[in-house]
C-alpha cells in the first residue's frame, strides 16, 4: 500500500480555502492508496465549534470515487446537540468509517465544548487492518495497545512546536511496542493560540522512517508498506506474544 501523507498549512476557519489546498495537495501526488491530512483540517483546532462539517465530508467522499483511493482526517461534527473531533476514513465506494478522538486535550479546553468518543476503532483497506488515533491519543499507550488486531496506525495532529520533542518521541515508540508501521501527520502554520512544527512521518516497525515532511513547511510524503514483511518480523520476533494482558475501562 502506498500512502502519502499531506503536512498543510491550514488557514483559521476557512473551510473553502483549506478544502482546495488539500485537493491541490492530492493532484500532486497521484497513485497513492491513502491519503492522510491532519486533525480538523478544513477548519483548524476551533474550540468554539458553530456548526458542522458536512461540506468537508462531501468533498472527502468524492476525492475519494475520483482518485480510488481512501482518504483520511478529523472534522468538527454535530451531531444531538453534542460535538465531536471526529476522524473520517472514507473509501472509493462511499463507505465511511469513523473514529470519535477519545482523549480530549483538556489543557486546550478542549473537553468543554466536545464529547469524548470511547470506542476503539480499527478500519481495513486494501488487506491492512489500520487503528484511527487521533492527537492527544498519542499520549495514551495502553488506548492504542496492539491485541494482534492491527497493522498500521493512523496519528492526525494539530501538535504545537513547544512540545515537538514529545511528538518525535511517541511516534516511534508505538511503532516499536506494538511491532506495527505508523503514520503521523501534523499540521504546520499558526493558529490564534499555537505554533506548529509539521515534521510528519510514516514510520516502519523497527521504529525507522521511511517517508518524512520538513519542519515549518508544506510538504507531501510518500512511502508504501509490505504487509508481508510486517509479519515475517512479527513470526521472527514475536514480542506481541509475551504482552501483558489486561481491561480496559
Amino acid at each position: 500500500m502506498k500512502i502519502t501523507l499531506l503536512q498543510r498549512n491550514i488557514e483559521w476557519a476557512n473551510l473553502t480555502l483549506n478544502i482546495q489546498r488539500a485537493e491541490e495537495a492530492i493532484d500532486r501526488q497521484p497513485g497513492a492508496d491513502l491519503y492522510v491530512l491532519p486533525e480538523m483540517f478544513s477548519t483548524g483546532f476551533c474550540m468554539e465549534p458553530k456548526e458542522s462539517n458536512e461540506e468537508t465530508l462531501a468533498w472527502m467522499k468524492h476525492k475519494a470515487k475520483v482518485t480510488g483511493a481512501a482518504i483520511a482526517g478529523s472534522l468538527i461534527v454535530a451531531e444531538e446537540g453534542k460535538f465531536f473531533n471526529r476522524f473520517y476514513f472514507v473509501k472509493p465506494n462511499g463507505q465511511v468509517e469513523k473514529y470519535d478522538k477519545r482523549h480530549l486535550f483538556t489543557f486546550g479546553g478542549e473537553h468543554r465544548r466536545f464529547t469524548a468518543g470511547n470506542e476503539r476503532v480499527i478500519v481495513e483497506w486494501q488487506g491492512v487492518r489500520i487503528l484511527l488515533q487521533i492527537c492527544y491519543d498519542l499520549r495514551f499507550p495502553v488506548w492504542s495497545r496492539n491485541r494482534g488486531d492491527y497493522d498500521l496506525i493512523l496519528y492526525v495532529a494539530s501538535w504545537p512546536a513547544s512540545r515537538r520533542t514529545v511528538w518525535n518521541t511517541l511516534l516511534p515508540a508505538r511503532a516499536i511496542e506494538n511491532q506495527c508501521y505508523v503514520a503521523g501527520v501534523n499540521r504546520v502554520g499558526t493558529d490564534p493560540a499555537c505554533e506548529y512544527s509539521g515534521e510528519s512521518v510514516l514510520i516502519d516497525p523497527y521504529g525507522k522512517s521511511i517517508a518524512t515532511c520538513a519542519m515549518n513547511e508544506e510538504c507531501e510524503a510518500s512511502a508504501y508498506i509490505y504487509i508481508p514483511r510486517l509479519e515475517a518480523f512479527r513470526k521472527k520476533f514475536p514480542v506481541l506474544d509475551d504482552a501483558d494482558e489486561f481491561e480496559w475501562k
